[in-house]
């Protein structure tokens, strides 16, 4: 596994099985960090969509353009998101973005982190 990276609303680890792992910080997400975070990631995977485990904390709920960015943005770095927090975080913030349409990318939520690795071996 390469060294962990730092952005300003998570750090990453890219495994060695094309995974990234993504440890969020709880900052609120504005459409400007978001942008930022799309090209630090858009480096660390060679501009290609990978499947992103996400370890998810309790962090403030963004605006409704930070969150229609986010979605829009979503495929362009990831080809797949699994999303592990203590239960009913993530089906709570998936509620929240995800309200009125289809998540553009597979996502699944879990409480495993390794239940959630073997899902996204699928993807990889």
């Amino acid at each position: 596994m390469k060294d962990r990276i730092s952005g300003e609303i998570a750090d990453y680890e890219l495994k060695e099985s094309g995974i990234l792992i993504s440890y969020s910080k709880p900052i609120k997400r504005t459409v400007p960090l978001i942008s930022a975070n799309v090209e630090l990631v858009k480096k660390i995977n060679g501009g290609r969509p990978v499947p992103l485990l996400i370890y998810l904390c309790d962090s403030p709920v963004p605006d409704k353009e930070t969150r229609k960015f986010s979605i829009e943005k979503l495929p362009e770095i990831y080809s797949a998101m699994a999303v592990v927090s203590k239960p009913g975080l993530s089906a709570f913030i998936m509620k929240i973005l995800f309200k009125f349409q289809k998540p553009p990318i597979p996502m699944k939520s879990f409480t495993d982190d390794q239940e959630a690795e073997k899902w996204l071996n699928q993807f990889i």
